[in-house]
């Protein structure tokens, strides 16, 4: 047991290292005077999703709470060396992804403090209510599948559990949102609103691709129960992702960057059960699919998800649990136990809990607080109006 708690200690401070890779990546799209509030909130929706999933959502999903002794921590369910807290450090840097995926759709334009209570509410109840369900078995959803569609629904890391959800929740939110002034004319034209830093986005790219090799990984939850197998779909999916979106998206740095993030959301799910072949090919669609998928939402829906968190997050992760329903079966090289249709099902069920989840929380909080800067509050830019300094202080005060 000793093994297993550095193990996912290990994992979890690599997933917690992808939070910074969130906020890079953020930094490097939003425009320059929205790049300190991009910072800090990042790292603060990370602040209260610890205490929200610690105090309620832990609870909600697993039925383990930490109101006791510190004698009984440490041996909490059969463990040992206080392995249950270990893991709970690790599913809660899964938590917070949620708030930190949705934190890129709806970026430029959201008050702080409304949408810290969002974060609360999303990472006590919403999220851990469907984390549950699949991984905790709850409600008897998953033996319900398994005598409707001879399987359970495999999700081995997250691409619906996590990313689906984090992607489809954020639907609620930038749609209850609004577009950033300046994105839409009113004759209907798209106006480019571009990044202040492709360097910062290619660096939030590259934290959460190495992060995620501790996200696939280490979901086996034990140093015993890890496989090469996942580390290397994972590695497929990426590369498959990234020259897709290359090819698809016309050689655009933030298409590429992004694509290989698309191709490793896809993965997650059959991460353990697919063939590298089947990886690949995974995440080839993944990156193709997010480049699309992108175009489509902003320039046709004219929808302004900023980062593309829906196409990316929800369209790949709703792809990637689908496909280990594909690619998972023994027919196509893979390790079997899967059907098509629980894949199905599974997946579709997290997509409406998230859309509805999503237009819920973000509705109720529009509702009583308000969501959505002042009009001077987003001209000026959310570093100022929020936070009162820009990214570069100095050089700036040098120009007044």
């Amino acid at each position: 047991m000793n093994t297993d708690v550095f193990f996912l200690t290990m994992g979890a401070a690599m997933v917690l290292a992808m939070h910074a890779g969130f906020a890079f990546l953020e930094v490097g799209t939003v425009r320059k005077k929205n790049q300190v509030n991009a910072l800090v909130r990042v790292i603060t929706d990370f602040g209260f999703s610890t205490v929200a999933y610690f105090f309620v959502g832990f609870a909600v999903a697993y039925g383990i709470n930490f109101f006791a002794p510190v004698a009984e921590l440490n041996v909490l369910g059969d463990a040992t060396n206080g392995y249950k807290m270990v893991h709970f450090f690790f599913l809660l840097t899964f938590a917070a992804a949620i708030p930190a995926i949705i934190s890129g759709g709806i970026t430029e334009r959201v008050k702080f403090w409304p949408n810290a209570m969002a974060t609360v509410l999303l990472v006590a109840i919403i999220y851990p209510f469907f984390e549950g369900m699949i991984w905790n078995g709850n409600f008897g959803y998953q033996a319900w599948l398994e005598a409707s569609f001879g399987a359970s629904f495999h999700d081995f890391a997250g691409s619906v559990v996590v990313h689906g959800m984090g992607g489809f929740l954020a639907l609620g939110a930038v749609v209850l949102l609004g577009a950033r002034k300046g994105r839409y004319t009113r004759s209907g034209r798209v106006q480019a609103i571009l990044p202040s830093n492709i360097p910062f986005l290619a660096l939030g790219s590259w934290i959460l691709c190495v992060g995620w090799f501790g996200f696939n990984v280490m979901s086996a939850g034990t140093a015993e129960g890890a496989s090469g197998l996942v580390a290397m779909n994972s590695l497929l999916a990426m590369v498959g992702g990234l020259i897709a979106a290359l090819i698809a998206g016309k050689n655009d740095p933030g298409f590429v960057h992004n694509g290989a993030l698309a191709g490793l959301v896809a993965i997650c799910a059959g991460s353990d059960i697919v063939h590298p072949i089947g990886a690949l090919v995974i995440g080839i669609v993944g990156g193709a699919g997010f480049v699309i998928g992108f175009q489509f939402i902003q320039n046709k829906l004219k929808i302004d998800d900023v980062l593309g968190v829906i196409p990316l997050h929800g369209g790949a992760g709703l792809w990637g649990g689908i496909a280990a329903g594909i690619f998972g079966s023994t027919a196509l090289g893979g390790a079997g136990g899967v059907t098509f249709m629980a894949q199905l099902v599974g997946t579709l069920t997290g997509v409406a809990i998230a859309v509805a989840g999503g237009f819920i929380v973000y509705g109720l909080v529009k509702a009583t607080m308000g969501i959505r800067l002042s009009e001077e509050d987003e001209y000026m830019g959310a570093d100022l109006a929020i936070h009162n300094i820009s990214a570069n202080p100095e050089q700036d005060m040098a120009n007044h």
